[in-house]
């Protein structure tokens, strides 16, 4: 692409959330046949189930509040009792919910993340300010933010530490979005391991999220792992019926699914590291991860990122990530057919772009 012809990057580094056609229409480029979606992280695996529900009924009736199934499904799943577990909208919603207790009160972000905790928190006028380093976190802050694994670096603080974390600084309230522990490349054994001791943990609460590993992102699900204090607390401030029907029958389908959920972790945990090898062979360096997606080092973020929208290819830049400032930008595993078309493209851009 010319430098001429190339369109402003104003509407480039907005903050483009999964709608790659949105993202050509700001630019006015012209839609491509097809697009690979690269920047967004859900499983690209499809699902062979059947929902088996009459959609007129879930439709016409009010859906049920408390989500009891599904609360005892995740509690018997979970080692813990149902008063532990909230259904919300999305785990977006429980984002809202929490920060609108801490009104006036000090709160710390761990960046580089997702930029919504942020966004709530000032939304609800926390006193918010990001840092940067886990010694900088506990002390003075009323609550800390947190991703892990993280988005979108991919680093993992494990288990232990987390716990270790809450019990050193009891007077914070430590929220922890898990939305990408089910990508964790670990054995299954390590992974039980990995859950977080939350009951004796009062001043813990754990995010998960349904629409990545599931592929759920219409229908809007997750959950809130949290003492039954909390629980009750973030209950009396959701919106009555804030998870419809629909979203809980394919939530139920989904969760019981289990050689779906072990076939997706056994995809990417082959796939991830060999794409990745192949995007360094073409001349990229990558941050290390634990998850699906990756950080992919580049010096002109913008260049590429046209070059690759040309194809019909989209990545996930961070120019709206402190600390990352479009250094580098994200890239998330897909099939491996579609993986080696954007390696491919890669390749090609080195090639032209090589001093």
């Amino acid at each position: 692409m010319s430098q001429h012809n190339r369109p402003s990057a104003s509407g480039l580094f907005r903050a483009h959330g999964a709608n790659p056609e949105n993202l050509y229409r700001a630019l006015g480029l012209p839609m491509p046949a097809s697009i690979l979606d690269f920047s967004t992280n859900t499983n690209v695996l499809p699902w062979k189930g059947v929902l088996g529900f009459d959609l007129m009924e879930r439709l016409s009736n009010y859906p049920d509040d408390s989500a009891e199934e599904l609360r005892e499904l995740i509690a018997a799943r979970e080692g813990c009792a149902p008063e532990n577990v909230l259904f919300v909208n999305g785990s977006n919603e429980g984002i809202y919910l929490l920060a609108s207790f801490f009104s006036g009160k000090d709160a710390a972000v761990l960046q580089p993340v997702y930029g919504e905790y942020r966004r709530a928190l000032t939304a609800f006028g926390a006193l918010t300010r990001n840092v940067f380093s886990l010694s900088e976190l506990g002390a003075g802050f009323d609550v800390v933010f947190l991703c892990n694994p993280c988005n979108p670096t991919g680093s993992y603080l494990r288990a232990r530490g987390l716990e270790a974390l809450a019990r050193d600084h009891p007077q914070t309230l430590f929220v922890v979005d898990q939305a990408y522990l089910d990508f964790l490349r670990l054995e299954e054994a390590d992974l039980e391991y990995e859950k977080v001791d939350f009951c004796s943990l009062p001043n813990l609460i754990l995010l998960r999220s349904l629409t990545k590993i599931y592929h759920l992102c219409g229908v809007r699900i997750g959950y809130l792992l949290a003492s039954p204090e909390w629980r009750c607390r973030l209950d009396g401030r959701r919106p009555s019926w804030s998870v419809n029907s629909v979203a809980q029958v394919a939530a139920l389908a989904f969760l019981k699914d289990e050689e779906f959920y072990r076939r997706s972790r056994a995809f990417y945990a082959a796939e991830t590291p060999r794409f990745i090898r192949a995007v360094e062979e073409a001349g990229f360096r990558t941050a290390p991860t634990t998850v699906h997606f990756f950080l992919m080092e580049t010096d002109n973020d913008e260049g590429l990122i046209l070059e690759l929208l040309g194809r019909g290819l989209v990545v996930r830049h961070t120019r709206n990530f402190p600390g990352l400032d479009g250094s580098y930008v994200r890239v998330s595993t897909r099939l491996p057919e579609e993986n080696d078309k954007l390696v491919e493209a890669l390749a090609d851009w080195k090639r032209q772009n090589s001093n």
